[in-house]
């Protein structure tokens, strides 16, 4: 069994990811027909393939205060395949006067997909008015991703007033509700687990609230730092299939501090903190599922660094920590 170990200046934007792969190829081919006149070198081999696709949630780069549009740039540049905005930013864009075709011509230029988004709207609440108008948000949110090509969106139990309890077959059946709306915009809602949280706070509620739902989209947002902050155990994972884990947010936490007082803030990088992240990785093999791995972080230390440089360093060590798995 693994188990949770307990208490223990601006950016460079002058070239696009096209740009740069153009160069990456042009010098390759030079290199390999040099190699080959030479007769020295065994013939270019093709890259190995792997399941895993690389994407940055945004709130890694949130201290840097950029655009949307610039977020978009240094995702590309990084060299991610996918990109998880947060929706507050796409709608800051829009009321700023920009359009959603120059969100679309950012993402294509970048080579990009949406792989899923940060929401809020208020789904799951027990007053009626409060969750029709969080339902309403929450389509307005989806169609605003499927105009940029978005695929999915976080569904967390955002909302919930201090004390207000949920019984989790009523749950069930406002994230049906959510989804439906989802089948009406292509994007599909993911049940979210908020580590702690007195609503979903364990990979097992939110586990609950997608099985009762009913419904064939019902999937399943997790993350390493909510999983070990709601106590639960990375086992849990073998029973979830690739449909359940399609993102999976990726992050490490350190031993201090201790499980009962971490925050967001203390997240670290993957691979420097005590999380088991290769066992985490096997598990998801073992069951044929390889999410998309969607770097998660807001330490303030690392929004003090250059943000194309922060973005460089996250997709490093989460590549770093895929070959250490060894799968």
């Amino acid at each position: 069994m693994i188990r949770v170990m307990p208490d223990l200046t601006k950016p460079d934007l002058g070239c696009s990811r096209r740009e740069a792969l153009g160069i990456v190829g042009i010098a390759g081919t030079a290199s390999v027909f040099s190699a080959g006149t030479a007769g020295l070198a065994d013939p270019p081999q093709p890259p190995t393939s792997t399941p895993w696709r690389y994407c940055l949630n945004t709130s890694t780069i949130r201290g840097q205060e950029l655009t949307a549009l610039e977020e978009i740039k240094i995702t590309g540049q990084a060299g991610y395949d996918g990109i998880e905005p947060w929706l507050g930013k796409l709608q800051q864009h829009l009321n700023g006067g920009g359009s959603i075709k120059e969100l679309n011509n950012a993402i294509q230029d970048q080579g990009l997909t949406i792989e899923s988004a940060i929401g809020f709207a208020p789904w799951i609440v027990n007053d009626p008015a409060k969750r029709k108008r969080g339902l309403e948000q929450a389509k307005k949110d989806m169609e605003l991703l499927a105009q940029i090509g978005g695929k999915r969106i976080a569904a967390p139990p955002a909302g919930v007033a201090r004390g207000e309890t949920i019984d989790p077959m009523a749950a069930a059946e406002r994230y049906r509700q959510l989804l439906e709306l989802g089948e009406q915009t292509g994007v599909v809602p993911q049940i979210e687990m908020w580590g702690g949280h007195p609503v979903i706070g364990r990979v097992s509620t939110a586990i609950f609230i997608a099985l009762e739902c009913g419904h064939p989209d019902a999937c399943f947002l997790g993350d390493v730092y909510h999983t070990y902050k709601g106590g639960s155990d990375f086992d849990c994972f073998r029973l979830l299939s690739a449909q359940a884990n399609q993102v999976f947010h990726f992050n490490d936490y350190p031993a201090d501090p201790p499980q009962n007082a971490i925050r967001d803030e203390h997240r670290v990088w993957p691979g420097d903190g005590i999380a088991p992240l290769s066992e985490i990785l096997k598990i998801f093999r073992s069951v044929g599922a390889s999410p998309v791995l969607s770097l998660e972080l807001f330490n303030r230390e690392y929004w003090n660094l250059d943000a194309l440089e922060a973005a460089r360093v996250g997709r490093e060590k989460m590549r770093e920590c895929v070959a250490r798995a060894k799968i």
